[in-house]
């Protein structure tokens, strides 16, 4: 497979920067989406021979593009065990760490997975196809109260409620097992002119149900706590408000709610301080010549002096 044609890597300079990996040839790095190897290789090119690398991905699809190179080791694992399995290889604190979240331009091209619009295909959409429950099994089983919640959440559909019961209707007669049966059985409901965003919500809605791919991005943000060194960077790109809401608030207090403590004389006590105030977006360049590109939203943050328990005893 080609590397080159499995996933571009999106605000590749910006990116790399970010984690600080030209500053620092000889640290400890994580990109904890390997895909295709596009981020990867650009951090080997700044790492010296002290340098060190570790890449996850959980799909056996990107096992094949795996660098060989010394300094790289590839993980095949979900990046929300990433602190567990870096212990395994004697790595107790990283430099930096890089997530490129969502799906591949790989996985979106490659029709039998059941990710993209454009292919009648076996409705899948797992990362890892050897784990867990495939969209058509939650088609087939989840009820219109736990289907209208995914709708609202992961698909933010302004009628989730309506969409959910059509689906019940539809597998009453025959059964979803296909990307074609889920488009078919919602289609009604598609606002005039938009049916491409209608349908995309309604697959990203059971793609991130299926992954859990808000749970494994929290998983692997508050494992960033222990693991990272102080004044190491973390740079995470996000495709959609959901993740990027998440990263925000993280970064800015260290947990999810966006509650920042402060000490008795008001100062901040945070794990993370954010490097920018607005999250970086591709130029009109990238844009143009990747079009995934569009949506990217790049936040980086470098890891203070405090634990949280440290933050917890200063709180006031």
């Amino acid at each position: 497979m080609n590397p080159g044609t499995y996933h571009v890597p999106v605000l590749a300079d910006a990116s790399i920067a970010g984690i600080g990996a030209p500053e620092l040839p000889g640290g400890i790095f994580v990109d904890a989406t390997f895909g295709g190897g596009g981020h990867s290789r650009l951090i080997l090119d700044q790492l010296n021979g002290g340098g060190k690398l570790f890449g996850f991905d959980q799909d056996a699809d990107a096992h094949t593009n795996a660098l060989d190179d010394s300094r790289f080791t590839l993980i095949p694992e979900n990046f929300r065990h990433a602190r567990n399995f870096l212990r395994l290889n004697g790595v107790r604190r990283i430099d930096g760490l890089l997530a490129d979240l969502g799906v591949s331009s790989h996985q979106f091209d490659e029709g039998a997975r059941g990710f993209s619009t454009r292919f009648d295909a076996p409705l899948d959409m797992r990362m890892n196809q050897k784990d867990g429950m495939s969209a058509a099994d939650i088609a087939a089983s989840y009820s219109v109260s736990d289907l209208t919640q995914i709708f609202r959440l992961y698909g933010e559909l302004k009628r989730p409620d309506k969409v959910a019961h059509a689906l019940v209707r539809a597998r009453e007669d025959r059964k979803i097992s296909r990307t074609s049966d889920l488009m078919d059985a919602t289609k009604h409901l598609a606002p005039r002119g938009k049916e491409n965003q209608f349908h995309a919500q309604v697959f990203q809605a059971f793609r991130i149900e299926v992954n859990d791919e808000l749970g494994a991005l929290k998983a692997l943000l508050e494992s960033t706590i222990p693991l990272m060194a102080e004044g190491g960077r973390l740079a995470i790109i996000s495709y959609h408000s959901l993740e990027d809401r998440l990263v925000k608030h993280f970064m800015r207090s260290g947990n999810f709610e966006d509650d920042v403590k402060r000490d008795l004389k008001g100062a901040a006590l945070c794990p993370f301080a954010p490097v920018n105030r607005k999250a970086i977006v591709a130029d009109e360049e990238e844009q143009e010549r990747n079009p995934r590109s569009r949506s990217a939203r790049l936040r980086i943050a470098t890891r203070t002096a405090l634990s949280l328990d440290e933050i917890n005893t200063l709180a006031a």
